[in-house]
């Protein structure tokens, strides 16, 4: 486990990550989470005293990588741009768990779970993620529905996101 303080940062422009909210975690704390590596990779720990997993580190080139802040990491911390932030990471190698209910619905709907197993890991994580941010139980059964039936017509996560 690496600790550290960082501060948070945010992107002015820069290509696809401008806005983008994040700290940096150096070469040499990189490399005593996993020596050697300089692809992304998943963390668990800390941000302050709020619990974080499968979050993951970006590489930028030079050794140094990213841990990036969405909207809802930030409300959690309570903190903004500027900020310090206290920081306590590990490798996380837990395997991804897909929605059960999500899965279910698919099992239900064989031309939907067909498209679904063509796509990239990446692109059903996406999927399953939006529906576990729900907030409230009827917007995960309106995700799932809008999901599976974007699925069926062969849409990607994109696609379902502009055609509503």
């Amino acid at each position: 486990m690496v600790q550290f303080a960082a501060t948070i940062k945010r992107f002015g422009s820069q290509g696809e990550k401008t806005g983008w909210t994040y700290f940096e975690v150096p070469p040499d704390l990189v490399q005593e989470l996993k020596p050697g590596n300089r692809k992304e990779f998943k963390v668990k720990g800390k941000l302050d005293a709020h619990p974080v997993k499968r979050v993951s580190l970006l590489p930028m080139g030079g050794g140094l990588f990213i841990f990036v802040l969405n909207a809802a990491l930030r409300k959690a911390i309570g903190k903004k741009h500027g900020a310090m932030l206290k920081v306590q990471l590990t490798e996380d190698k837990s395997e991804f768990i897909f929605n059960k209910d999500f899965m279910d619905c698919l099992n239900d709907e064989p031309a939907a779970k067909e498209f679904f197993k063509n796509l990239t890991g990446s692109h059903q994580r996406y999927f399953s993620k939006w529906i576990d941010d729900a907030k409230t139980e009827p917007t995960k059964v309106k995700r799932i529905t809008m999901a599976v039936n974007a699925l069926a017509k062969k849409w990607g996560y994109p696609e379902m996101l502009r055609n509503p």
